[in-house]
């Protein structure tokens, strides 16, 4: 908690006035007993009309000012909780950018989306009631026993008697509520995992009649959060029947023996009443602080969750002294590199070693798993290496910065990926200042130009989140226009063909060739149509370069060439 306060030193002035609208508040609460008990005593015992007139107005004046204080108070407390809200998820957001592939896999996206979102949303509910309570709870139960000593001495050691059973109470609740906190956390977790799962997947769960099974799945999530949530309720709830059954019977006590003082006349009625007040304002600030203390457990569990993802270090990291590569252009050189996941046994690439310059087209092919994605994902450095070097224009990826490295780079992934917003917008992703004459270019480059111009805004037209609808291969060729757009030095293009057929593919080929004549292009296929008339091609096998030739010599050099290239010969004489 100490650590996420941190984001609060620009609000400090807010919080100052925040501290100090409470302090009047807790003065005037505490003033007002005092005033009435001597509206009591010199006003209508002695039957003193003007007094209680004068007194009576002073007092509206108070409550008017403490209210005042507690609305302007709650107002400025509110927005230092959203202000601090936001700038948490700022940090956050900020913070995840800059992981690997590795960071994202090791804590799971449903994770951070909550850690982003209800974890947040608690920080913020328990930096509210802090604002708010901090102050006014301590200062009520303090100058309450004061005062309330002030009024008759003998008649506290009622409340000295109440506390600690209120404080015992308090203790024991907590001690069973706050290991509940973090699994409820987790269980949420789960929950917003099945429910993306369920949501990105809902053309697959359809495809195969698996709606009963992911339902049951998600009664199972939601129960167990259900379940957790309700013996952490339960635990809590118990504090509220304990609380006022003690505040009940202290006023009972309170009554009872101020009463036989009265009597007795070592008391009067006025001091009675101010008493009772106080004594009402004691016992409420120990129940707002327990219920500061049932919240902050749970804020606590979510703020570990935060600091969590902060203080995770990124493995991929820019140098303390990066140094720019700026003397070539376009070049790729795999130096004898190797490449292993983390915790996997065996590496994903092992010695593998090309060189690629512009103008030049190189193609990767090779069977499933065979590490060819992996390959290309080293360049944008999404990994590191674990031996070896990848140079881009004579420098090693890792002595450049991640931006230096990827400005020179336009990359198609192979899931195509597309965000909310026009045809335009998505385009522009790659280069946010193109005109529209270039936005228009790369589109007719990547063969999109005739389904756009069919939509019915054409390049305004809006695509929806995930690019639902449009299909595949035309989500394939707007990721391709919006690589093309950026006119970078390397072109990466991972598999992203194969949504495209065979008279689309040439003719993407086609079109491509004079606007790459003067980069570097590396190209994932699983296709030898694709693949045939590339400068050069590696062949990979189990993560091992097996040849690098152009499609002639690999006939009659490489076996594991010459059987990807028979297998899809014979299938399309098949069909």
């Amino acid at each position: 908690m100490i650590r996420l306060f941190r984001f609060l030193a620009p609000s400090s002035l807010s919080v100052l006035l925040v501290f100090g609208l409470v302090f009047l508040q807790s003065l005037s609460n505490l003033y007002l007993p005092t005033l009435l008990a001597d509206i009591v005593d010199n006003g209508i015992v002695k039957g003193d009309t003007n007094y209680i007139w004068h007194t009576g107005g002073f007092m509206l004046l108070v409550t008017l000012g403490g209210t005042l204080a507690a609305i302007i108070s709650s107002f400025f407390a509110s927005r230092v909780a959203m202000g601090f809200g936001r700038r948490v998820r700022a940090k956050l957001f900020g913070h995840v950018q800059r992981f690997s592939l590795h960071e994202f896999d090791t804590i799971g996206t449903a994770s951070l989306i909550t850690r982003t979102s209800n974890d947040t949303v608690q920080i913020q509910q328990i930096t509210i009631i802090l604002l708010t309570i901090m102050i006014m709870a301590p200062m009520n139960i303090i100058g309450g026993i004061i005062l309330a000593e002030r009024q008759d001495a003998q008649l506290s050691w009622v409340l000295i008697g109440v506390m600690p059973i209120l404080v015992i109470a308090i203790l024991v609740i907590l001690a069973r509520a706050v290991p509940l906190f973090t699994i409820v956390q987790k269980k949420l977790d789960r929950l917003n995992l099945v429910l993306d799962e369920g949501l990105t997947g809902v053309r697959v769960i359809r495809a195969f009649d698996r709606n009963a099974h992911e339902q049951r799945r998600f009664d199972q999530a939601n129960r167990d959060l259900t379940d957790t949530a309700i013996r952490v309720n339960r635990v809590v709830a118990a504090m509220m029947p304990v609380m006022m059954l003690v505040l009940n019977l202290a006023t009972v006590a309170i009554l009872w023996f101020g009463s036989i003082r009265i009597d007795s006349g070592q008391m009067q009625i006025g001091a009675l009443i101010a008493f009772l007040q106080y004594a009402m304002q004691i016992l409420f600030s120990l129940l707002m602080l327990s219920m500061l203390f049932i919240m902050l457990p749970r804020a606590q569990a979510s703020a570990a969750r935060i600091n969590a993802v902060l203080r995770m270090k990124p493995e991929i990291t820019d140098p303390r002294q990066p140094q720019r590569a700026d003397s070539e252009r376009g070049y790729v050189e795999f130096d004898h590199v190797t490449f292993r996941y983390p915790g996997a046994e065996e590496p994903a690439l092992s010695d593998v070693s090309f060189r690629a310059g512009p103008g030049q087209v190189t193609a990767i092919i090779g069977g499933t798993g065979s590490g060819k994605s992996t390959l290309v994902n080293l360049i944008p450095r999404f990994y590191d290496v674990e031996a070896g070097s990848v140079k881009v224009d004579g420098v090693d990826v890792r002595a450049m910065t991640q931006e230096h490295v990827r400005e020179k780079i336009g990359f198609v992934p192979q899931k195509a990926v597309l965000f909310s917003g026009t045809i335009a917008e998505n385009i522009r992703y790659g280069k946010p200042d193109a005109t529209d004459d270039e936005v228009r270019h790369a589109a007719d480059v990547a063969q999109a130009t005739e389904f756009i111009e069919q939509m019915p805004e054409g390049f305004n037209s809006v695509i929806a989140q995930g690019g639902t609808n449009i299909s595949g291969g035309q989500k394939q060729r707007l990721s391709i226009a919006r690589a093309l757009v950026r006119k970078p030095e390397i072109y990466i293009f991972d598999d992203s063909f194969s949504a495209l057929d065979f008279k689309t593919d040439a003719q993407l080929r086609a079109a491509l060739k004079p606007e790459i004549s003067d980069a570097t292009v590396l190209i994932v296929a699983q296709r030898v149509s694709t693949v045939m008339d590339a400068d050069q091609i590696i062949v990979l096998d189990e993560g091992h370069v097996a040849g690098i030739g152009t499609h002639r010599e690999l006939m009659q050099s490489s076996e594991v060439y010459r059987e990807i290239v028979y297998s899809q010969l014979a299938a399309e004489e098949v069909a």
